[in-house]
């Protein structure tokens, strides 16, 4: 690991990164660019960091009681801090000590966030090493409460707020951010916050934990991830009239108006940081999201990962739970509830993936996917009615309004919640899949736990142990007839942080489909078998840089195959060079 240098110049001294040389804007490097997400591979020469008392300030920089003596004496920290000196393993096992004293979920969420404001890389320490524990509490679900109340538990601005007050003057805005090298965006006009609906400029909370997740799990480097939040008003009364709502106070702006924002956004947003910045959007309500993936798709790397995600590591998971259930995708029936964005989004994957295996056409494919909205199953007779991204699933079958009707009538081999509403996997619908499925596959997805289709529990208990489950949200193991079933999560953070990494490594300049295809596969390999014995679908979370490291390389090798990468020549060893790529939080040694 290369030493940070700091020496003394008056009362700033200077950051010198050691083994790498490097001019202008980046390194110099055998890629042509800096070509390490790694912030240590970045700084051309000198960089000033503040000392003393700024310097402790500075969560960049700063290190806390990790400070050595040689550093007190250097940076002007002497007298600032108590005499112990802790490493960076004694702050954290400290830290997780007092996180597991709190009983309320927030709190820990807030002392989380209050640690990345003030000292990142012990924070990014923490969440690495301890991840299957801090990720719902950074994530989902904790993250959606912290998104209700994120007026009152606001402290510290993170991320950009881009408002109407701000159209015509977008570019400006950005340059208002300190990091110019930036690789990653994540986006939200926060109208449709996991299955909380519209939170406004309140949503903040989902760019921030996403990002964070980039760094811990995909190993982005902290300093080129920028959350925004899109803010052109709420329809959510209750924030309306809340005196700590931090947003605008009107209804939202929709139609040109919305469009002109968006359009803006998107134009400063290449011309500020280039062709090669991927522009994550989450959390759009489904009108929005589909118009927006079309819109720009075609020229800006952009990716939707309610649409895309959600349908990339369910489809991982559908490859994994082959093993189990036999057959080919080809072989199953899949009926969905649910027909908005991640529904959609999973199905056009899973007939894409059958389309490849099989080379039958898309058209046909679709034909073993079937869906079922609010107003029951999708077929031929309603097409005229529907929204346009429903009418690929419009098949041919008598109308069918009950989801219980609809299992009984299908008779699918996977039922999949995307609906966003809880409870809606009844004992009956469990027990209708049970009758003519050896071991019938139940993916509860919605977000958060409040709004998953059903517990794993109660998918065990009415199954009578021979379910396959997986959830959106974690659930704990469930003993049932003596045997232990551990449920797995098709949690999005498997594939977009992998996603983006390879993105990057490779220059990309325009996400394909079959991007997504070889992100699934590459998820669904690291299934191993001690996981499919507890009926896991899933990898464990502990692997997950490993998993990213993968699934960044599956993604990069299908860019440089496709002709759309733009970092060359393509590196030897791609797996190598992702994780060579990857952020490190382990702290820096200063002289």
């Amino acid at each position: 690991m290369e030493k940070t240098v700091i020496m003394n110049g008056g009362d700033y001294p200077v950051v010198e990164e050691e083994g790498k040389a490097g001019f202008g804007g980046g390194v110099e490097d055998v890629y042509g660019e800096d070509s390490a997400t790694e912030d240590q591979l970045v700084t051309p020469w000198t960089v000033s960091v503040s000392s003393g008392y700024t310097l402790l300030r500075d969560p960049h920089h700063n290190k806390g009681l990790g400070f050595n003596e040689k550093e007190r004496d250097a940076h002007y920290l002497r007298g600032l801090l108590p005499p112990a000196v802790f490493t960076q393993e004694l702050q954290e096992k400290k830290l997780m000590h007092n996180l597991r004293k709190y009983d309320v979920p927030l709190h820990r969420y807030m002392a989380m966030m209050d640690l990345q404001e003030r000292n990142e890389r012990l924070f990014y320490k923490l969440l690495i090493d301890n991840v299957e524990e801090l990720l719902p509490v950074v994530y989902t679900p904790t993250v959606g409460e912290a998104c209700q109340k994120y007026g009152s538990i606001f402290s510290r601005p993170q991320g950009l707020y881009i408002s109407l007050k701000e159209k015509g003057k977008i570019l400006e805005v950005l340059k208002n951010w300190p990091e110019k090298s930036i690789q990653v965006i994540v986006v939200t006009d926060g109208e449709r916050i996991l299955g909380l609906g519209d939170l406004g400029c309140q949503g903040m909370g989902i760019p921030v934990g996403k990002l964070s997740l980039y760094t811990a799990l995909g190993g982005i480097r902290p300093s080129a991830c920028l959350p925004v939040t899109i803010d052109v008003g709420t329809n959510n009364e209750q924030l309306l009239k809340d005196e700590f709502y931090i947003g605008l106070r009107h209804k939202r702006a929709t139609g040109q108006e919305y469009a002109e924002l968006l359009d803006e956004f998107m134009s400063a947003v290449k011309q500020n940081y280039g062709e090669k910045v991927l522009v994550q959007f989450e959390d759009f309500a489904n009108h929005n999201a589909f118009e927006l993936l079309s819109r720009y798709r075609s020229t800006h790397l952009v990716f939707n990962d309610d649409i895309q995600g959600t349908a990339s590591v369910v489809l991982a998971g559908l490859i994994a739970a082959l093993k189990l259930v036999g057959g080919t995708l080809a072989d199953h029936t899949f009926l969905f509830l649910g027909a908005g964005e991640a529904g959609t989004g999973i199905a056009e994957l899973i007939a894409l993936e059958i389309s490849k295996q099989t080379k039958a056409p898309l058209e046909e494919t679709r034909k073993k996917i079937w869906l079922v909205d609010s107003r029951g199953l999708i077929v031929s007779s309603r097409k005229e009615s529907l929204q346009h991204f429903k009418k690929p699933w419009a098949h041919e079958h008598e109308p069918v309004k009950a989801l219980l009707d609809a299992v009984k009538a299908i008779k699918p081999t996977v039922l999949i919640g995307s609906s966003g509403v809880g409870k809606t996997f009844t004992k009956e619908v469990v027990e209708a899949m049970s009758s003519f499925n050896k071991k019938p596959l139940i993916l509860a997805l919605s977000n958060p736990t409040s709004q998953s289709e059903c517990t794993a529990e109660e998918a065990y208990t009415w199954s009578k142990g021979r379910a396959i489950f997986a959830s959106g949200s974690p659930f704990d193991p469930v003993e049932y007839d003596g045997k232990v079933f551990v449920p797995g999560q098709a949690n999005n953070a498997y594939i977009f942080p992998g996603f983006g990494l390879g993105l990057i490594i490779s220059g990309a300049i325009r996400v394909h489909d079959d991007m997504l295809l070889a992100a699934s596969e590459a998820l669904a390999v690291q299934v191993a078998q001690e996981n499919f014995d507890k009926g896991l679908i899933y990898p464990p979370f502990t692997n997950i840089r490993k998993i990213s490291a993968h699934i960044a390389a599956k993604v990069a090798a299908k860019t440089y195959e496709l002709g759309l990468a733009s970092r060359l020549p393509r590196p030897k060893d791609l797996v190598k060079y992702a994780e060579s790529c990857m952020y490190s939080p382990i702290y820096r040694s200063y002289r």
